[in-house]
């Protein structure tokens, strides 16, 4: 039978202390390594706090500093990043948010705070006007969170956007086609009329041409007719002077 004076003796002398100072040694070593992650724990949420702080009065800026300075302390911080995520979209950065949003969902992260990040980022990029994108990000939020009415409401008018968007979309391309079918038009109309603007200065300088050539003729006429004049005045000259009588003069 076993007695708990043998179990006593193992627990008296040398090797009781030997156990106290492994003890101790352990336990100083599991403070040395709690303390500093305490310390660090402790300012990251003093800079959350104050970044919650900030974000509630509307100085989102000042929040999106703060939720910086607590990343630095620790970057996988994921109250960090969601609250970073958010301060950014309410500055309507909605590119940079949907980045981070993005990020956050595609971590290890529980299934509550992924929906909540797809959700976010289905925000960002609607208010972008990515609404397939958006879509997108809403039905795999309510994979993760299928009663979430929030999700539910915002997946519906995405989808009711984008509804809109295309069709915009297709009376933009329907304008587009109509107004370079008109330019296409006009151009040519406006080829028309400069060829017959062409045509009607060509007919003009001929109708002058041909003006100038009638005056000139009628002037060589008029030249010819003078000339046929003093021919004539000449040569009755001297017609008559070979009609006209010869008187000799003779020697008495």
């Amino acid at each position: 039978m076993i007695t708990t004076g043998r179990f006593q003796g193992f627990s008296s002398g040398p090797f009781r202390r030997f156990v106290n100072t492994v003890l101790v040694k352990i336990i100083a070593g599991i403070c040395l390594f709690i303390l500093p992650v305490l310390t660090y724990s402790q300012k990251e949420n003093k800079l959350l706090r104050q970044g919650n702080k900030d974000y509630d009065k509307g100085n989102y800026k000042d929040a999106e500093m703060d939720y910086r300075k607590a990343l630095e302390v620790n970057n996988q911080s994921t109250r960090g990043q969601f609250n970073l995520g958010t301060s950014i979209y309410k500055q309507k950065s909605y590119d940079e948010a949907a980045k981070i949003f993005g990020s956050l969902a595609d971590s290890k992260v529980d299934q509550k705070t992924k929906a909540n990040a797809l959700h976010n980022l289905g925000n960002s990029l609607i208010e972008s006007k990515q609404y397939d994108k958006s879509i997108e990000a809403y039905e795999n939020s309510l994979l993760n969170n299928p009663k979430d009415q929030d999700t539910k409401y915002n997946l519906e008018y995405a989808k009711m956007m984008l509804k809109k968007q295309q069709e915009q979309q297709k009376q933009n391309d329907k304008n587009k086609q109509d107004k370079d079918k008109q330019d296409k038009k006009d151009k040519q109309d406006q080829n028309k009329d400069q060829q017959n603007k062409d045509q009607s200065q060509n007919k003009n300088q001929q109708d002058q041409n041909k003006k100038i050539t009638k005056e000139d003729a009628e002037r060589m006429l008029e030249a010819l007719k003078n000339n046929e004049k003093k021919t004539l005045v000449k040569i009755n000259k001297e017609k008559n002077k070979n009609n006209q009588q010869v008187v000799i003069e003779k020697d008495w």
